[in-house]
């Protein structure tokens, strides 16, 4: 990348920081004290990691020796057994055990259905919201939140409470901004529209085959026309509420 120049020569600077321009034009003001801290904790998360490898590594060494895990399982089974067997008759530990672990499933199905419910609930929340409150969609798209979610929502998880974006590679999207950092939402999802082949489809003023554009000039009823293209690749649920919106669809 290039550092931006005004017509004397001099670097231009936006919010402090001074602009690039990327090969494909893109312009992005780097926060260099930003990008440092980044680095500064990636080295100490390289440190961690390296240092757990060899707390692994040497808790591995107790059990050299062991060429067959799965023996050596059964023979502490065995020994934990006989320990029981010192207290009450063999069948009523096994019955006892059985109980047990009735119990615990039951139990531990309960606690997954709760956290799958929950986990849900986060995901509506944190994408959904996002999607509704984005100021790209707002400003750039020429289609509503609930559509623009119905074909990119899937690029979009919650992990550790917060929102990663991945790319069609299945790569988590970082910030050109703020290299070494995850991209925030909107430019996430900026980057996933550059890329989408159908772009043009549905950014505002980007052509006739978009929406808020129908051909020969004329706006059709609805006041709102989807290329077929794209159109037909959104769900069933975000066609229908496409064309209850007064939506139209165009060659």
């Amino acid at each position: 990348m290039k550092l931006k120049l005004d017509d004397q020569g001099h670097a231009v600077v936006q919010d402090g920081h001074p602009v690039y321009l990327h090969d494909d034009g893109k312009e992005i003001a780097f926060d260099a004290a930003a990008s440092i801290a980044s680095i500064a904790r990636l080295n100490r998360e390289l440190t961690d990691a390296r240092q757990q490898a060899d707390t692994a590594a040497q808790k591995l060494k107790t059990f050299e020796g062991i060429e067959d895990p799965k023996l050596a399982l059964d023979a502490l089974a065995t020994v934990e057994s006989l320990r029981h067997k010192k207290l009450v008759d063999s069948g009523e530990v096994e019955q006892v055990k059985a109980e047990i672990s009735k119990v615990f499933e039951a139990r531990l199905s309960d606690a997954e259905q709760r956290a799958q419910t929950l986990e849900s609930q986060l995901y509506d929340e944190k994408i959904g919201g996002s999607f509704a409150r984005s100021r790209f969609i707002a400003e750039k798209l020429a289609i509503p939140a609930d559509i623009a979610r119905a074909y990119f929502g899937s690029a979009f998880k919650v992990e550790a409470g917060r929102i990663v974006a991945y790319d069609s590679h299945g790569e988590k999207i970082y910030s050109r901004a703020r290299p070494g950092e995850l991209a925030d939402f909107d430019e996430a999802f900026e980057t996933l529209v550059e890329r989408y082949p159908q772009r043009d489809d549905i950014l505002k003023g980007s052509g006739a085959s978009g929406l808020n554009a129908a051909p020969s000039g004329k706006t059709p009823a609805g006041g709102k026309t989807l290329a077929r293209a794209a159109f037909e690749a959104l769900d069933a649920t975000a066609r229908a509420s496409f064309v209850r919106e007064g939506g139209t669809v165009v060659a």
